[in-house]
């Protein structure tokens, strides 16, 4: 993609060469047995790997798995190993080093046409994102530290194809390119080129279909793609959309107030009244919700609004009307699911909506992990226009904001190989 600066590895020579490749393998995983649960940025990543073992390359890859904020996650990479294994048909072997003497050792041992995963990168102190909030360095900084000086001597190349942790400025993201020539492989193009179609090339109507309890996403691209014109109508839904029914005035009770304060997210409802101050008409709310009362789902009408329950999902009448919405539109983006989708009696809505956005003649767009982990439940995700690997890089992206791998791969475009 030439018209954002950044080499393709398509247009490098690779055999014989060893190649560092960073992808973003992060997963959703069970929280109990520990095991990989949703596949899909396994999947992206096989064609990228395919083709550099497919032209002789000699691969080290190196990803990471939960971090900080998701603990529970932060487990070895090894059945990832396993599992690009079974979708290559080769052989990926796994070491669980990630840059010490004997991860370097067997990146020295590597033949073409052979690849290995190097060990969980949050295991280094340095790819933690509370390093990267708390120690801000620059990416020559970075050039420094144990995982850059460690590996990058090794390495003909580095190779990035993990736009979906764009947003992030560590080590593995951004200061290899420093010191090595450097590429990005097809998924990053592919996903940079779905995320443009949004916001310069959308296809009117536009519609974005925000839920999902991280509201901040949402909160995070509503204002720049109204203000833009990239949208045309939002359908909120989820915790999202409870914020803009209190934001319109309605009190939905105690349950509601309590979680919104104990998430620290009553501060968005002043952002959702400044937003409906302007875009009124293009903001969708839910005409009605649903609880589980004695083990049975009920509809409440926003007639029947405040009341002490737990609300899991969108009614029946926001779902008809989203529904409608969602078939005659030219373009949806899907981020956050409309309920709870992981309990039977609160998935109604996440499943009708997820299989408009299939069955519609418009472009489809869906990402984010929920989002993707759903929609695999509920779609069949080769009818969907394009399914996005990033959360937090693609609503940055959806922002307007700058990404540090974005400009990272650019100044390294200019370096060249040796």
């Amino acid at each position: 993609m030439a018209e954002i600066g950044i080499k393709s590895l398509y247009d490098c020579e690779v055999k014989g060469k060893r190649v560092l490749l960073r992808l973003d393998i992060n997963s959703p995983i069970d929280p109990v047995t520990k095991r990989i649960i949703n596949e899909n940025r396994l999947d992206k990543s096989v064609p990228t790997l395919r083709w550099l073992l497919d032209h002789g390359a000699r691969v080290a890859i190196i990803a990471h798995q939960g971090d900080t904020l998701d603990y529970q996650n932060l487990i070895p990479l090894s059945e990832h190993a396993e599992k690009l294994s079974a979708k290559l048909g080769t052989h990926i072997a796994y070491i669980d080093d990630v840059c010490g003497p004997a991860a370097q050792a067997r990146v020295m041992e590597l033949h073409d046409g052979e690849a290995v995963l190097l060990g969980n990168l949050r295991y280094l102190s340095e790819e933690m994102s509370t390093f990267e909030n708390s120690v801000k360095l620059s990416a020559e900084e970075m050039t420094h530290t144990y995982l850059v000086r460690s590996l990058s001597p090794l390495f003909d190349l580095y190779v990035n194809d993990a736009f979906s942790a764009a947003h992030r400025n560590a080590p593995s993201m951004v200061a290899f390119q420093q010191v090595l020539p450097s590429a990005a492989g097809p998924l990053f193009f592919g996903e940079i080129s779905a995320l443009h179609k949004i916001m310069q090339e959308p296809v009117h109507p536009s519609v974005f279909l925000l839920g999902g309890a991280k509201i901040s996403d949402a909160f995070g691209m509503m204002g720049q793609v109204l203000g833009n014109g990239s949208a045309d109508t939002i359908l909120t839904c989820g915790v999202t959309g409870e914020v803009f029914l209190i934001a319109s005035g309605l009190a939905l009770g105690k349950n509601t107030d309590a979680f919104l304060s104990s998430h620290g997210l009553l501060p968005f409802i002043d952002q959702a009244k400044e937003l409906l101050s302007k875009y009124k008409e293009k903001i969708w709310m839910p005409s009605d919700l649903t609880c589980i009362e004695d083990g049975k789902r009920k509809e409440v009408p926003l007639s029947a609004l405040p009341l002490d329950v737990d609300y899991v999902d969108i009614g029946e009448e926001t779902i008809l009307r989203y529904e409608k919405a969602i078939g005659n539109c030219g373009m949806v983006f899907v981020n956050g699911p409309a309920g709870i989708y992981e309990e039977p009696l609160a998935s109604e809505g996440t499943r009708r909506l997820w299989k408009a956005v299939e069955e519609t003649k418009g472009f489809s767009v869906i990402g984010g992990g929920d989002s993707v982990t759903a929609a695999t439940r509920f779609t069949d995700l080769k009818k969907i226009g394009y399914v996005c690997t990033g959360g937090g890089a693609m609503v940055r992206f959806l922002s307007g904001k700058k990404l540090p791998l974005v400009e990272a791969m650019r100044q390294a475009k200019g370096k060249k190989e040796e």
